[in-house]
Parts: C-alpha cells; structure tokens; sequence
C-alpha cells in the first residue's frame, strides 16, 4: 500500500480524553475514532490488525477441531427467560422491544443461542463432542466506558462452546482449549498468564481468566513469578490425547497465580517469598465450565448409550479480539509509539523513500514493494513529499516491525537500511538481502 493513497490520519497532538497508553497510541496512530461513548470506528490500520488477531484465533480454534459458525447480534428476551439469566444479568444488558412488542436484547454472550441451536439439532451422544464458535460484536452497556477498547461498550468476542456427554469429556475440552489459548497469544507476541479467578454472571466453578501483565491492568494479580518463565513454544500437541492436554493445564496452572477475586493469602504465603510478585494485569480470555447449568433449564439432552436422555455437559470460552489490540500495545510500546509484534502487525514491514522524485531511488522503492508483495509480504509504502524526520516519525508511530529505507547516499554504495523497530538496530545491505531477511523472519512467524 502507497501511503500516498492511504487513509491514516494520524495526529500530533495527544487527545486529552486517552489516559493510557493504547488509548492514545491507536488514536494518534489514526487506528480508531470515537462515535460515541466505549463505541468506535475502527479505521484501515486498525482493523487491519483486528482482522490479523481474528485470523489467528481462527486458525488455533480449527487446529484444535472447532468449528466455526456466525450467530446474530440481537437475540429474543424468550430464550434468556428460560434460563433463568434475564433478570439476573443486570444493567448492562440492553434490552429493547421491536415493532411487534417483542422483548429483545443486544447480546452480551451466546450461552442460550448455542443452546437453543444444539438442543434443536443433537439428539445423540453419536453427535458428540461438539465444539462450535463465532466471532461476532458484543455490546455491554458499561456505566464508565474508559480507556479506549480495553473497556467499550461494544467490542469483538470470540466465544465458543463445547458439548460433551460427560464431565470428563467436557474438562478435557476445558484443557484443550487453554492449550489453544496459550498457543494464541504467544503467536501474538503475548504471554498470557491462566489464573484461577470468579465465573461472574457466566456461572460454574472451573474458571480460568488469561492476564497479560501491564501497569495499567484493571486487575490486581498474585502469582509466582516461576510461572512467567514457561512457553508453550511448538510443541506437537495432539488434542485428542487426553493425558496430554491435561499435562499441559497441569504445567501452566500448578504455580500459584490469581486474580484478587480468588487471591488466598494463605496459599500464596507457601510460594517462596522470593517469587512472589504482585502486579496489575489485563484479561485477555477466559475458559469456563459450567456443566448443566444452560442445557437443563433449556432442555438440552442427548440419547445415551444406554438409551437414556442425559443433559449435555457444557462449556464456554471467550477471547476478547478488539481488547488484545490494546492489551498488545500497552506490552509493546515505547515513548516514539507501538511496537507491533511480527504476529499481528499491520504491514510486514515500512517502506521509507528519502527522496521522493529522484528516479534512482524512486525506481529502487517501487522495486522492493513489488519484491515483497509477490513473496507474500506486505509493505506500506511512504512516497509522500514529506521530510524525511516527518516519514520516520510516522513509521515509529504506527509501529512496524521492520522498516527499509531508501536513500540516495546508499543506493550509489548498492545498499539499503534495514531498521528494527523494536531494538533500533539499522544494517546496511542491498535490496535483495534485506527483502531475503524479512522473508526469513516471517517464515517462521
């Protein structure tokens, strides 16, 4: 993409409404703009990294076998009734009636959709396991919407849910689904840490939430500080194997780590003092299993081998998709602006050209964008007729990992500058090898 002709409005001025950093970071960058309390435009550069972190969360959800669907925004005030959640959820459902007088709700969660889809169309434990999710828009009508996307009052979820015949089934498809969940975050450059904490309004008493550790964190933490030195990394995982998944959930939440709603200070008092760390971190995910608590009220049963109708044993697992675009800058910024992880940055790599209209180095820009782009890479071009410290001060926003610059001084030596956002590092080599670098960087990513 040719800067020339992108939409980026970014701004030089602070907004005086942001008071973190993501906050300010995505509005100065021209990421998102405000239409009205906690709700947002996402702009190109935005939604570019949105749909980079929608992409990776599908793809570890169908790694693991499960099955991807899109359900409504708006759900009937019937089904919740049955349920028994209408009343209980609170104000920050909105509710509403269509033209018919019907009740409605713009809904916060899925519970009782995927419930009422299932008990529709399951009636043998033949049909089992089942695993299906969605990514889809979710409003919560919170009282103080702050900070941007971390806290809106509509925001990109996936949510999943599992349906097993029996408790064992559905905790290994709790357990699988922290494996996939770690494997998430760490290709976004996150660590994430699984903490024991409270189910709220989604109920059961197997609860994960997933913290990454950032000062402006809205939940106080207490954990071992052993538990932040561990990776998933590549492992083969087999997600059918039972003992395997379980392995996994047993290395990642054996050390003490919680969030303040569960903290026992007891239990945190066995932890050698050493490693004790308190800190603030932001949630990023959840995993629940709540058994028969939706499929009973609404009536939920399969055909057992025995011939016998049985409520199904249930789960759900939430990722806030909009909210790690947030998280990922609070983790990964610095004073100049965002630090995109190779991961989910929004082009691979920024194309600087120091003199705009010299045909030489005009002619070795257009060169290296088309290299990159036919080797899968994106690039965003700056052929603006911009000083050079204005060019490099807008690529230091945005955040790209890696930038090429173009200048007539290197050009007459065969070289180019290759820059890493992240550690500042400039190599000077030619053309070929550094689009040969960034093609091995991302090889692996």
């Amino acid at each position: 993409m040719r800067l020339s002709r992108y939409f980026l409005p970014v701004l030089k001025e602070t907004p005086a409404e942001a008071q973190i950093a993501s906050h300010r970071l995505m509005l100065r960058a021209g990421m998102i703009k405000q239409a009205s309390a906690g709700i947002y435009s996402w702009l190109p550069l935005g939604y570019r990294v949105l749909r980079r972190i929608e992409q990776i969360v599908h793809e570890e959800q169908q790694r693991a076998g499960h099955i991807p669907m899109l359900m409504p925004t708006l759900q009937s005030a019937d089904l919740w009734r049955e349920s028994g959640r209408y009343d209980a959820y609170g104000p920050e459902m909105l509710r509403f009636s269509d033209r018919q007088d019907r009740e409605m709700l713009y809904g916060p969660t899925n519970e009782e959709l995927i419930t009422d889809i299932v008990r529709a169309n399951v009636a043998s434990y033949r049909d089992l396991p089942l695993t299906l999710y969605h990514i889809q828009w979710k409003f919560r009508d919170e009282m103080r919407p702050r900070f941007g996307v971390m806290r809106g009052r509509e925001f990109l979820m996936k949510d999943g849910y599992n349906f097993d015949l029996t408790q064992d089934d559905a905790l290994h498809a709790y357990n699988r689904h922290l494996v996939t969940y770690l494997r998430t975050y760490e290709r976004m450059g996150l660590q994430a840490i699984p903490m024991r904490a409270d189910s709220g309004p989604i109920g059961g008493d197997d609860t994960h939430e997933f913290l990454v550790l950032a000062e402006t964190g809205e939940s106080e933490v207490f954990y071992d500080s052993a538990v932040t030195d561990i990776r998933l990394g590549d492992r083969d995982i087999d997600y059918d194997d039972v003992d395997q998944c379980r392995a996994v959930l047993d290395e990642f939440t054996s050390l003490y780590a919680r969030t303040d709603e569960t903290h026992d200070e007891g239990e945190f008092a066995q932890v050698p003092e050493v490693r004790r760390r308190t800190a603030r971190g932001i949630e990023v995910g959840q995993i629940f299993y709540f058994g028969t608590k939706y499929s009973e009220p609404l009536g939920a049963t399969v055909q057992g081998p025995d011939g016998k109708q049985v409520p199904l044993h249930m789960g759900s697992h939430g990722i806030g998709v909009s909210r790690l675009v947030g998280a990922i800058i609070e983790a990964s910024h610095d004073e100049r602006g965002i630090v995109w992880p190779e991961g989910v940055t929004p082009f691979h790599a920024g194309i600087v050209n120091l003199r705009q209209g010299d045909p030489s180095t005009d002619s070795a820009c257009d060169g290296i964008y088309r290299q990159l782009e036919a080797s899968g890479l994106t690039a965003l071009y700056d052929d603006r007729e911009e000083r050079a410290g204005a060019k490099f001060a807008t690529m230091d926003l945005i955040g790209l990992p890696w930038r090429i610059t173009v200048g007539p001084r290197g050009l007459a030596n065969g070289q180019v500058e290759l820059t890493s956002r992240r550690t500042g590092e400039n190599e000077a080599m030619s053309p070929e090898s550094a689009i040969a670098r960034l093609k091995e960087i991302y090889a692996d990513v």
